[in-house]
Formats: C-alpha cells, sequence, structure tokens
C-alpha cells in the first residue's frame, strides 16, 4: 500500500481535471538538490518529523540553514528505497539532514524550532502518517547536540506543557541516506500537490492543538 502522504498527495491530481493541471507539472520533473556552500564553518543537524516534504519546506525557511535534503535515516538497510522504507521494514525513519550556520543559529535554537514544528508526543508516527518510519527523532553529531537535544527534551517535559512525556526519540547520527530525486524540494515542484497533502494530514491543525499561539503553522 502507498503510504499516506502519496495517497492523499495523488488525490490532488483528481482535483487538477478541473482546472489545475498544468499548474502541477510532472510529478518526476526532478534536478538534484543544490550542494551546501562549501565552508568548514558549517554544521550538520538530522531531525525527523513525520513528512520529509513538511520538515524540509519548514527549515528552508530558517535563517542561517544553508541546505535541506530529504532521505532516511536510523535503520538497517542499506541504501533504502522509499518504498522499502514505507513499508516499515528497514528500521529507517524519513528525516533531514541540516546543513546550517552556527554563527547565525544556534543548534539549540534549531532543536526548539524542530518542536515547535513536531507532535512531540506521538512516538507512534506523525500526524496522519503512522509507524515507526515517520516516529520523530534527533540524531545528533557529536557530544554538544546531544546535551542539547536532552536537555531541551527534558526542559520541555519539565514546563508541564503536555499530558504525556515527549515521545521524541534521541540516537547518534547514523548514516543518512538521500531520498530519490523527485522528493527533493518537493513543496516547489509541487506546490497543488504537496497543499493539498499538508492540509488533508491535518498537520498545522494539529500543531496549533499542540502549541496554540506559539504554534510556527507554514
Amino acid at each position: 500500500m502507498l503510504p499516506s502522504k502519496i495517497r492523499i498527495a495523488l488525490a490532488a491530481t483528481s482535483l487538477a481535471v478541473a482546472g489545475f493541471a498544468v499548474a502541477l507539472g510532472p510529478l518526476a520533473a526532478n534536478a538534484e538538490p543544490a550542494p551546501a556552500a562549501a565552508s568548514s564553518s558549517l554544521a550538520t543537524a538530522t531531525f525527523a518529523s513525520g513528512c520529509f516534504w513538511c520538515a524540509e519546506s519548514d527549515f528552508e525557511k530558517v535563517d542561517g540553514v544553508v541546505s535541506v535534503v530529504s532521505g532516511y535515516t536510523g535503520g538497517q538497510t542499506k541504501n533504502p528505497t522509499y518504498e522499502q522504507v514505507g513499508n516499515g521494514s528497514t528500521g529507517h525513519t524519513e528525516a533531514i539532514e541540516i546543513k546550517f550556520d552556527p554563527a547565525k543559529i544556534s543548534y539549540p535554537s534549531l532543536v526548539d524550532y524542530f518542536f515547535h514544528h513536531t507532535d512531540v508526543v506521538d512516538g507512534g508516527g506523525q500526524f496522519c502518517d503512522r509507524g515507526s518510519q515517520y516516529r520523530p527523532a534527533i540524531f545528533t553529531h557529536g557530544d554538544d547536540q546531544k546535551k542539547a537535544a536532552i536537555e531541551g527534551v527534558a526542559a520541555l517535559d519539565k514546563s508541564g506543557r503536555f499530558k504525556q512525556p515527549v515521545a521524541v526519540e534521541i540516537a547518534d547520527a547514523t548514516t543518512f541516506t538521500a531520498a530519490e530525486d523527485y522528493h527533493q524540494d518537493y513543496y516547489k515542484k509541487n506546490p497543488i500537490r504537496y497543499k493539498f497533502y499538508r492540509t488533508g494530514c491535518g498537520r498545522d491543525a494539529r500543531l496549533k492543538a499542540l502549541w496554540g499561539d506559539d504554534a510556527a503553522i507554514h
């Protein structure tokens, strides 16, 4: 069975017949994701918050973020495909790998931004996408990032904001496999399908319910 986001996004195609077909463009009109600017000062962050189309869209809006790549991490299968990850058999979760400039944004700030774009109390998936392949997670690069992630989760739990405990996994970063080309910048290449999916999946509605006036809605 196709993952939820593909089934919801494809449903937009039937609506496109009413007049949006030209605007949609081909699903697989892809280009290689632009490489991050070569700079020894850039750092890497890896987050999973459900659909990587949405996570990529959200983090590319952050000042100090140089590049965002959608992909898969946290599993065992080498070079997994979207179909393999989607059926939940590889142990991976959809994730994004970020290159950022620490002089412009700190890692703890990125963690906080991640929290506000994630259903932090749902460890069984995110929004309409269910299963471990959509579990929320912070994959840390080094001891400083791990410390910041642990402290961030602890502070959120201690705040008492949510009745349930924070269910975000924290794990050491391992191999990150970039997703297929057509997933990169999906929200730019297929804006109508993307918006149809994001709304249909209830992502922003749930974030609003969780975070209230602090919700980060895009």
